[in-house]
């Protein structure tokens, strides 16, 4: 009987895993440079968790389980709130701002579909305990260069959600977390329903219709007429400031909610080409969630990169050197043994381990496609040399171990 993988999960051969160590690989070289340090939450966690930062709604998108302790518990759906739980347990005594950046698998029970699974990878970023424009300016700016680290040209949209917050004051706090879902999900017909179901004021109506419609340039100040000179567009205009400043480009875009209500000021999506509708690779922004973990007032920034959405798009190659493949007699087999240990702190090597004949060897090395073979005949043995050939050109040299060393180390 064969046995099939996981619906929704995915095998990766060594030369997709190749690929995806290499870009991974180049995200963790950028983030570190900018000062991040890298945590490690548990694969499972409570699902009150999740259930507190999402609400009862999200457990049908959830691996959950009751365990041997009848604990309700979970497999991680996302990062950011075991990061919350991690500082509020363990971090809240450490000077801030705390710059953390984790890449892990993470679970979530839906149909796949292209470009979505129910094991996928997160590559994500949260800067707790500044709440200032610098913070939000940094982050950004991270995501733009992370993405162009790895070839990826994304469209990036900016908003500051305080400015339609301010705008939605007068309506009741559910009533304002609807239009926000609605906004985020672009369902324009079913927020102007919603707005008259509620008997929302016409002017309130006119100008959020307006508000959502702005991007581009003079956004900021076709906003201040609609809404006034008010302290958020200042922040805004802040953030901008340094965005231009860092050399990102950007889209002023006042459509973009992310739909979720601890948002509280920043928010920014990325979009990639060659994605089809599900064209978003990066999306973040400020939140306040520490409070309702059991911690203060603490704000947060943070953000989280598509990893196999990445992946789809991503074109770059890993540069890794060729193999090379020690060649050796039946009686020069222990020799192979031995020169493969002194080469291998240098560059990658392989021997035979199915006793073939000299030919055969030389056709295996042709499959891996190594650069070098390495010879070890009786004469070679008891010379104390090796027989170097490349297999490109087929040009055979007669070397010591350290001239091999020497030519072919990195």
């Amino acid at each position: 009987m064969t046995i099939s993988r996981p619906r929704g999960t995915r095998d990766f051969l060594p030369e997709d895993t190749r690929r995806r160590r290499n870009v991974e690989n180049i995200l963790r070289r950028v983030v570190r440079n900018w000062g991040f340090q890298e945590i490690i939450t548990p694969t499972f966690e409570s699902l009150e968790l999740f259930t507190m930062k999402s609400g009862e709604g999200i457990v049908g998108e959830l691996y959950n389980f009751t365990d041997k302790g009848e604990r309700e518990m979970t497999l991680r759906p996302e990062l950011t709130a075991p990061v919350m739980r991690m500082y509020v347990n363990e971090m809240q005594a450490r000077q801030r701002p705390l710059k953390l950046f984790y890449f892990e698998n993470c679970f979530r029970y839906e149909r796949p579909q292209k470009g979505r699974f129910r094991e996928f990878w997160q590559f994500g970023v949260e800067l707790i305990g500044s709440d200032k424009a610098d913070a939000d300016a940094e982050v950004i700016a991270l995501a733009n260069e992370m993405l162009k680290a790895v070839g990826i040209r994304g469209d990036l949209h900016v908003n500051h959600l305080g400015v339609i917050r301010r705008l939605l004051s007068v309506l009741e706090t559910g009533q304002q977390s609807k239009i926000m879902r609605l906004v985020d999900k672009k369902e324009y017909q079913a927020l102007e329903d919603y707005l008259a179901e509620i008997n929302a004021p016409s002017d309130l109506r006119m100008k959020l219709t307006e508000l959502i419609d702005l991007t581009g340039n003079d956004a900021i100040e076709k906003a201040r007429m609609l809404v006034g000179d008010i302290p958020e567009l200042t922040t805004y205009q802040e953030l901008l400031t340094l965005l231009d400043t860092y050399g990102v480009e950007y889209t002023i875009d006042f459509g973009i909610a992310r739909g979720l209500d601890y948002y509280t000021g920043m928010v920014f999506e990325v979009y990639a080409e060659g994605l089809g509708a599900q064209k978003q690779v990066c999306g973040g922004g400020s939140y306040q969630l520490i409070k309702l973990f059991g911690g203060g007032e603490v704000p947060s920034t943070g953000f989280g990169l598509g990893f196999d959405r990445i992946m789809e798009v991503c074109t770059i190659e890993p540069e890794e050197a060729k193999p090379v493949v020690i060649i050796a007699m039946e009686s020069t087999r222990l020799e192979a043994v031995k020169t493969a240990m002194q080469l291998r702190p240098y560059i990658p090597v392989h021997i035979d381990l199915m006793k073939r004949n000299f030919k055969a060897q030389l056709s295996y090395a042709n499959y891996l496609e190594a650069g070098y073979a390495v010879i070890i005949g009786d004469k070679e043995a008891a010379a104390g040399k090796l027989m170097l050939k490349d297999m490109q050109s087929g040009e055979q040299e007669l070397l010591t171990v350290e001239e091999v060393i020497s030519k072919l180390a990195l």
